[in-house]
């Protein structure tokens, strides 16, 4: 099944969630949850990671973590690794405990970006159906870093409040504290007035359904890593919206390539005709290098409807000297990726 690419790097913060296999509980008690998070402080002791934010709910657990190395998979490997075998030999079972692959959002870890991901991480115990939001507390939810984050329950040694804070512009003093549970109880209040508290906030959505989180700048970013993660991977063995924003990038960077080679300007495309060689000729260098759709390609370099659109493809390819297209294409072969 195609996969999601990984965007390593120093510095980088993750949204990091896991369920478990067929959506059956990872935690089924307090010791498990326990379990659980002494395995997480042993892997941010070995990693060197910064975790801001937690979040246990029985069948899945969500986290905000910091990797000053790239380290992210090698890290993770070990952390469900090791909780699953303490988990099997505690209960006697065998075989996989989590579902697939943890998903990773990479996040921006500016201002609103940062905060945005803590506080979905902290209300997750309250976007679940049932809650009752007349008799219930957030803080109640103990297996939270939010409960720690008020100092209602003792903090791990490896749990990093300042920054979460700081986004708000509080200090971890007991005014900040008070403040940032304010501030909680707000986003609270606007859930039980929703029909989907679960959708409250839109940045929830991109949360949940995006492959990062961030501005247009942060994205761009996020782009040009991808180079490097996808490196000597098969295009099909990877999947989602990260893999067809890069395969758009890398086909304009091509695009360009390519009209450089033929020396061509922006408007000629708009004077040549829909069908012209030329055109066809940097198409074949877009499509063999890149998976974008024929669409793109064609409205790109203003082919219209461009019928018989892959026939022209092969036909320039095999073209051989005075043949239609063999010199445009002889000069986009010589372009240098």
């Amino acid at each position: 099944m195609p996969r999601k690419p990984r965007v390593e790097y120093a510095g980088a913060v993750y949204h990091v969630m896991c369920r478990g296999n067929r959506q059956e509980p990872v935690f089924r008690d307090g010791h498990d949850n326990e379990k659980f998070l002494d395995t997480l402080g042993e892997a941010s002791v070995r990693c060197g990671w910064r975790v801001h934010a937690f979040c246990l709910m029985g069948n899945h657990y969500h986290l905000l973590l910091e990797t000053p190395e790239p380290n992210l998979v090698t890290g993770m490997q070990w952390l469900q690794g090791t909780y699953t075998k303490r988990f099997n030999v505690r209960h006697k079972e065998r075989g996989h405990l989590f579902q697939g692959r943890y998903k990773a959002l990479p996040v921006d870890g500016r201002g609103d970006y940062f905060s945005t991901v803590a506080a979905y991480i902290h209300l997750n115990p309250a976007r679940i159906k049932g809650f009752d939001f007349k008799e219930s507390k957030l803080e109640e939810h103990v297996w939270s870093s939010y409960s720690g984050y008020l100092w209602l329950r003792k903090r791990p040694e490896w749990l990093c409040v300042e920054r979460v804070l700081g986004c708000a512009g509080l200090a971890d003093t007991p005014h900040g504290r008070k403040s940032y549970r304010t501030m909680m109880e707000k986003r609270l209040l606007e859930m039980r007035h929703s029909s989907e508290p679960w959708k409250v906030d839109e940045a929830w959505h991109k949360i949940r359904r995006g492959w990062c989180f961030g501005d247009d700048t942060f994205r761009k970013s996020m782009l040009e890593r991808l180079d490097g993660s996808l490196g000597s991977v098969r295009r099909d063995s990877v999947s989602g919206d990260e893999v067809a924003m890069h395969d758009e990038a890398e086909a304009e960077r091509l695009v360009c390539l390519g009209m450089s080679a033929l020396n061509l300007e922006e408007d000629d495309l708009s004077r040549m005709i829909k069908g012209a060689p030329a055109k066809y000729a940097i198409a074949w260098l877009v499509r063999k290098h890149t998976s974008v759709r024929t669409r793109w390609i064609k409205d790109r370099l203003q082919m219209g409807s461009a019928t018989n659109f892959s026939a022209y493809l092969r036909r320039i390819e095999a073209s051989k000297q005075g043949d239609w297209g063999y010199d445009a294409f002889q000069r986009i072969k010589t372009v240098k990726r």
